[in-house]
């Protein structure tokens, strides 16, 4: 039963309107749905989710080690030339920054993330990053360029495939 506006408690402080609380209940205690605006979790990421997003955090750092060491000849493979000509970057320095991007997202989807919104919003950093290489898959494809063992069309054309599922596991093993 809402309160009155005049109604006050034991102490003298008065109740707010029904519909009118701010997130706060009528006995004082913070409404589940004002938690949920929080950064703080209402309740943690499920096991799995969670082992999902640290698993795709360590792979992107991975990856991001591949592009600055032992996988920098492949990674060229895949910076299309319209980034080049556009950026005035080589293809080297293009997979050197992408390395470094990969590094730092993937190390704060491991680590970071601990209230809900962060992880949301790391969820779709990440998502919107693989959204932003997608164009780098598309142009091995398109341009019969070999790397990471794709030397034929079907496997680069399957690889594509690929990229949507890491755009759905960023924004589900983020979410709560």
């Amino acid at each position: 039963m809402a309160r009155a506006k005049d109604d006050r408690r034991d102490d003298g402080t008065k109740y707010q309107l029904a519909g009118h609380t701010d997130g706060i209940s009528a006995d004082g205690l913070p409404e589940p749905e004002a938690l949920a605006d929080r950064d703080e979790p209402v309740e943690p990421p499920s096991g799995i989710r969670r082992l999902a997003r640290v698993a795709l955090g360590v792979a992107l750092v991975g990856a991001g080690i591949g592009h600055l060491t032992f996988a920098r000849r492949d990674f060229r493979a895949q910076v299309p030339k319209g980034v080049t000509e556009v950026t005035g970057f080589s293809e080297d320095q293009v997979v050197l920054m992408s390395g470094i991007a990969e590094i730092g997202l993937g190390g704060a989807l491991a680590v970071l993330g601990r209230g809900r919104r962060d992880r949301r919003r790391l969820g779709v950093v990440a998502a919107l990053f693989f959204a932003a290489v997608f164009p780098g898959n598309v142009a091995q494809w398109v341009n019969r360029r070999d790397g990471f063992g794709l030397d034929t069309d079907d496997k680069r054309a399957l690889r594509l495939l690929g990229q949507p599922l890491l755009i759905a596991w960023a924004l589900w093993s983020t979410r709560r």
